[in-house]
């Protein structure tokens, strides 16, 4: 909550290749909202305001006490990221060459597991205005108290012992319907220490996958989101209905392959970073082709 220690920072961290539009919008974290050309959110139990300048970011976070590390915000927003390394190891085939000349610039974001995990859960079926709008309300009935500058409360996205503590009653009130009873028997299951969140990260991806799958409601979509979203391994490779659609669309117009087909094929044709390439498709087959088809 605000105190009278409680202060706004600024700071400009040095970016190339940079889309701050396009990053906060490609449907990996649901918690961004646009303000006159800037993007407010919440990073942890920090309020934070963006906007993209020349070669740079500009960034406001409001707490408790002076912010003088902003190594958070870098590693969140991956700003030290070379993209075009990245990119240089994508199949230069004519749909890849689309993407990522229609979405310059876009990046994948380093999110907190739990946040990550709780928001592709209540994901599930649902379009992302709806997902904002079940996180939102979640976050402000259920999240700890944050004031900004303009005097308007945030809200943190609560944790795993505070939604594990929730019933699921109260839980169904946030609109979050079936996914109500997946998310808070996850949020026990780590509560209790039955899974351990931070210790993912150590594993192969094989195994780091099958850790989050014994989550109820967590099947191999979900995993892969949080595979690739907060702990950056770039092999994983989530298929959604927009991802399906767009490899049948753009990969195989003639044919109709099985999910099971597709993923084997992602796993050899789009190399190390398969992950970054889904992300590009992902944001361009719904932002630019779907729309179009629209």
């Amino acid at each position: 909550m605000f105190t009278r220690a409680t202060q706004e920072a600024h700071t400009f961290i040095p970016v190339r290749n940079y889309s701050l539009g396009e990053t906060l919008t490609s449907g990996q974290a649901f918690r961004w909202r646009e303000v006159d050309r800037e993007w407010e959110g919440v990073i942890g139990k920090r309020w934070v305001r963006l906007s993209q300048e020349t070669g740079a970011i500009r960034a406001a976070a409001f707490e408790t006490g002076s912010v003088e590390d902003w190594s958070w915000l870098k590693n969140y927003l991956q700003s030290e990221t070379d993209l075009d390394r990245v990119i240089s190891t994508f199949p230069r085939d004519q749909h890849m060459r689309a993407a990522i000349s229609a979405c310059p610039g876009l990046r994948l974001l380093k999110q907190e597991p739990w946040e990550c995990l709780a928001s592709f859960i209540l994901s599930s079926t649902k379009q992302i205005v709806q997902i904002q709008q079940i996180i939102g309300l979640l976050c402000e009935r259920f999240g700890e108290p944050i004031d900004t500058p303009s005097g308007r409360t945030v809200h943190t996205f609560p944790s795993a012992e505070r939604v594990a503590a929730i019933t699921e009653e109260d839980l169904r009130c946030c609109k979050m319907g079936f996914r109500a009873p997946y998310l808070r028997a996850s949020a026990q299951m780590i509560a209790r220490g039955d899974l351990d969140l931070s210790g993912i990260a150590r594993l192969d991806v094989e195994n780091a996958r099958g850790e989050l799958m014994r989550l109820p409601g967590v099947g191999r979509k979900i995993a892969d989101c949080v595979l690739l979203f907060a702990y950056h391994f770039q092999e994983a490779f989530p298929l959604d209905v927009w991802i399906l659609n767009a490899m049948r669309h753009l990969y195989f117009a003639r044919r109709r392959p099985s999910p099971k087909g597709l993923l084997k094929f992602t796993q050899t044709y789009f190399g190390p970073n398969a992950g970054y390439a889904q992300q590009y498709l992902f944001h361009y087959m719904r932002t630019r082709i779907g729309r179009a088809k629209k």
